[in-house]
């Protein structure tokens, strides 16, 4: 079934649908994995955009329960060269393009990726219009201008769990508290992890290494925060604009200094905003499995999996408080920071390597050690 790409500055792909019919707006951006396709689908950060695969052959490995994120498809559309409709792998449990339908997220293949890739990088992220319906090119142009975007924009509100939950047994517990441990666990840390559009892999990774979470919406105050007694509160990754998510900047700011705090992603740049700082919208943003990143204290540098178009604006903070401590070494942007005089740090990229490599996984240690030493 055909298909028309068209981006808010009038340049047009022609390619075809393989998921049915359909219309979706979005910024498109692009992802360099080379695998992780369900991880990237099922990535909360991803709302409101449209990803492009650099990767040209997708789906040949399917799709499988055990590789959610979340438990919802994020994307408004998924572009790629070509689309494998016949996986082999002993995993999969259903097609690429049945898991997209099953999520009404329209699917786009045989076109120039490489040419849709290049005019990103040389002109910048930019919003566009993917449809089978509307097939003239102006009509679609006006579609994607008139779209509002995500500077500004509460995205996070979208994604975010609507109560508390726990996670225990690998699975989300509706409802459940501190109150009710995980099973084989003595005296585990608890984190209060807020909820901008948490993956999965983060809870996992916290129990795994004996710790008790309690998820909470981005909306959660302070006051019922520290209530809940943890031994130390997560930031999760999130979509869009950290400007654009009200009250939680004052949230954070008010935890500061109140007990050991780790964010990511979204989660960074919120703390970066609560420090008193600045965040910009990065020209294409960084989203791949393959960002290279140094750690300014070792000289060690990681390989890490990354999805944001925002980034912490350094020469904004107060050097005196804050320090850097990871930079991109592809445009050296900021990729960590730690504050001097609290125990609280973040990272730009997503240590819970689904997808991506396992090089960060040790900042999941040092905010382990950090609440063991602030207790």
């Amino acid at each position: 079934m055909k298909a028309l790409i068209v981006l808010e500055d009038g340049t047009t792909f022609e390619g075809r649908s393989f998921t049915g019919a359909g219309e979706a707006v979005g910024e498109i951006v692009f992802n360099t994995s080379m695998s992780g396709y369900q991880e990237i689908l099922t990535d909360p950060s991803y709302t409101g955009q449209i990803v492009t695969m650099t990767y040209p052959l997708i789906g040949n490995y399917g799709v499988n329960k055990e590789d959610m994120e979340s438990a919802s498809v994020h994307p408004r559309a998924f572009l790629m060269k070509e689309y494998n409709a016949y996986p082999s792998n002993f995993r999969s449990e259903q097609t690429l393009a049945a898991f997209l339908q099953e999520y009404d997220v329209l699917g786009v293949e045989g076109f120039d990726t490489r040419a849709l890739v290049k005019h990103i990088r040389t002109k910048g992220a930019m919003k566009g219009v993917i449809s089978t319906t509307d097939l003239d090119p102006d009509s679609l142009q006006k579609k994607a201008r008139n779209w509002s975007g995500l500077v500004g924009q509460d995205m996070v509100s979208r994604v975010s769990c609507k109560e508390p939950y726990g996670w225990a047994d690998n699975k989300v517990v509706p409802g459940s508290d501190f109150s009710t441990a995980q099973s084989g666990m003595d005296n585990p840390l608890k984190i209060v992890a807020f909820d901008f559009g948490l993956k999965y892999n983060q809870s996992r990774i916290f129990t795994e290494k004996g710790c008790q979470v309690q998820v909470v919406p981005a909306s959660t105050d302070a006051e019922t925060v520290l209530a809940m007694q943890p031994d130390g509160i997560f930031l999760s990754n999130g979509p869009g604009d950290p400007e654009g998510v009200p009250g939680v900047v004052e949230t954070v700011r008010a935890l500061l200094g109140k007990k050991p705090m780790f964010g990511i992603c979204l989660g960074h740049q919120i703390m970066g905003l609560a420090y008193g700082g600045k965040t910009f919208k990065l020209k294409f943003g960084h989203r791949g499995g393959n960002q290279p990143v140094k750690d300014l204290s070792t000289g060690k540098v990681e390989i890490t999996s990354q999805n944001h178009g925002f980034c912490v604006d350094m020469d904004s903070l107060n050097p005196d408080e804050v320090e850097l401590t990871h930079i991109n070494l592809n445009d050296d942007s900021v990729e960590g920071m730690r504050h001097k005089k609290h125990p609280a740090f973040s990272v730009q990229y997503h240590p819970e390597h689904a997808p991506g490599p396992h090089d960060a996984m040790y900042l999941f240690d040092r905010f382990i050690d950090m609440m063991k030493n602030a207790g």
